[in-house]
């Protein structure tokens, strides 16, 4: 079961969109330096299709793109609210911050629109890093993946 513990409305998770941005526990990765440890531990309210379509509904005008942030722990039932948001609220986009160093196998990753790969390792630094192992992935128009981690480096294009 996905486990949510709070929320909040960002803009720099995810270039050119507003994003609500949930915060999944239960976190497998144990990345060292990892700015949310809380989240290792299975605590706060299940994220069921329907809470999840109550949290949208109260920000769908000011939001152009939900964000799961984590999830590793159950990477199909992540894609699986991904496939409902589509359904419910086609005119979202939908991101996922995972802390894998790859796209999960027997997972529909086309339910997403962007997807952050990479556990956090602080020598190599953040996505805003040129050292960085963490890669922002976009889904272009031909199903593919584009990499667009450089749009969160200083003097890329408006974020």
């Amino acid at each position: 079961m996905l486990k949510y513990t709070n929320y909040d409305v960002v803009f720099q998770e995810i270039p050119d969109e507003v994003s609500l941005a949930i915060n999944l526990s239960n976190c497998p990765n144990n990345c060292p330096g990892c700015h949310s440890p809380y989240l290792l531990n299975d605590v706060g309210e299940e994220l069921s299709p329907s809470a999840l379509d109550g949290l949208v509904n109260r920000y769908a005008s000011s939001i152009t793109c939900v964000c799961f942030m984590g999830g590793d722990a159950a990477p199909q039932q992540v894609a699986n609210l991904a496939d409902a948001l589509h359904q419910s609220h086609p005119h979202l986009r939908v991101g996922w911050y995972s802390g894998k160093d790859a796209l999960p196998d027997g997972v529909n990753t086309n339910t997403f629109d962007y997807i952050k790969i990479g556990r956090y390792d602080a020598s190599l630094g953040p996505l805003s890093s040129t050292t960085t192992n963490q890669r922002m992935l976009k889904r272009n128009a031909q199903n593919k993946w584009d990499d667009i981690t450089h749009r969160f480096r200083k003097g890329a294009a408006a974020l």
